[in-house]
């Protein structure tokens, strides 16, 4: 009778071996990030999560798949602009899965896939852009790397989302260049100025000498002040033009006295 129950007992522990290693092997738990896309004797199944599923050991296999934004740095790639000028330029790709099974059947490594896109998409753009498209107009040439990218993932169930340069690294040469430039568009702009400038003050003045020769009190008057406004400074000696016509006046008054 022990002997019985002895075996019994072995037995039923391992069955209860046997079946936490299936529990173990079966359960899988899929974050809320990720999909778990489920294959069967090699054929697929389709994906599954987020939460708690069974799988059939030895039959079943899963692949996870993230379906959050990945960042992806391009390094510095060096290409020739329309115009013929060498530059480096770097920029960031944001994408993200939206077909988990696609993204797994597809390709083999989505990752590395949209990361050699980007690098070729972004030296084919830089070629066909003139520096100064580039410089100026970066949006543009933003919004033509997303589309490119994107049209070329999507059959991979990827969604690219945003894609950004970074930074623009020019020749020594050509920063001297565009600061000679720069230099010179700042001083045609100051001499635009100040020609404008004294054309606004040379009508203004022909004006105020239009208003004086009418009266000539006027013009005895002005010269009174700028009299009045030279002795306030303390100078020891004044030289103060009289005109003629001032004299004549103050001639004319004697005359008119005798």
């Amino acid at each position: 009778m022990e002997g019985v129950l002895s075996g019994l007992f072995c037995f039923v522990g391992i069955g209860v071996f046997l079946l936490v290693i299936f529990l173990v092997m079966a359960v899988r738990v899929v974050q809320e990030y990720e999909r778990g896309v489920i294959f069967r004797l090699g054929r697929l199944v389709g994906a599954k999560g987020p939460g708690l599923f069974l799988l059939i050991p030895f039959i079943d296999r899963m692949v996870k798949v993230d379906l959050r934004v990945v960042t992806l740095d391009v390094p510095a790639q060096e290409a020739i602009t329309k115009d013929n000028v060498t530059i480096k330029v770097n920029a960031v790709v944001y994408f993200k899965v939206f077909t988990p099974t696609e993204a797994v059947v597809k390709i083999e490594d989505y990752r590395r896939a949209t990361w050699q896109i980007a690098q070729t998409t972004l030296r084919n753009v830089i070629g066909q852009s003139e520096l100064d498209e580039l410089l100026a107009h970066r949006e543009k040439i933003n919004e033509q790397l997303q589309h490119i990218i994107d049209e070329q993932t999507e059959p991979w169930g990827i969604k690219v989302t945003l894609v950004e340069i970074k930074d623009v690294e020019l020749p020594a040469t050509m920063q001297r260049a565009m600061a000679k430039q720069a230099e010179a568009e700042r001083e045609k702009r100051a001499k635009i100025i100040h020609a404008s400038g004294e054309f606004e003050a040379s009508k203004q003045l022909a004006q105020a000498a239009k208003i004086i020769g009418s009266e000539e009190s006027t013009l005895q008057l002005r010269y009174l002040q700028t009299l009045t406004e030279i002795s306030v400074e303390k100078n020891s000696t004044v030289i103060f033009p009289v005109p003629i016509d001032f004299l004549k006046s103050l001639m004319g008054k004697k005359d008119d006295v005798e």
